[in-house]
């Protein structure tokens, strides 16, 4: 399965590490995905979600 929330659709960034040198090298920054139970549509469901977003969803309940 994707690194990608699946309330959100938060997916990984990319970009470049800098060394002291300025050297530019590839790299991901993966989303921080975390196993949770919420409920949709009254049922419970177990779901990969982003922490910012499970943040955001106990804030809203």
């Amino acid at each position: 399965m994707a690194r990608k929330c699946e309330v959100s659709g938060k997916g990984p960034m990319s970009g470049n590490t800098r060394s002291h040198a300025l050297n530019a090298t590839r790299r991901k920054w993966n989303v921080n995905l975390q196993k949770a139970t919420i409920l949709v549509n009254g049922k419970p469901k177990k779901v990969k979600i982003s922490a910012r977003a499970l943040r955001s969803l106990r804030k809203s309940a």
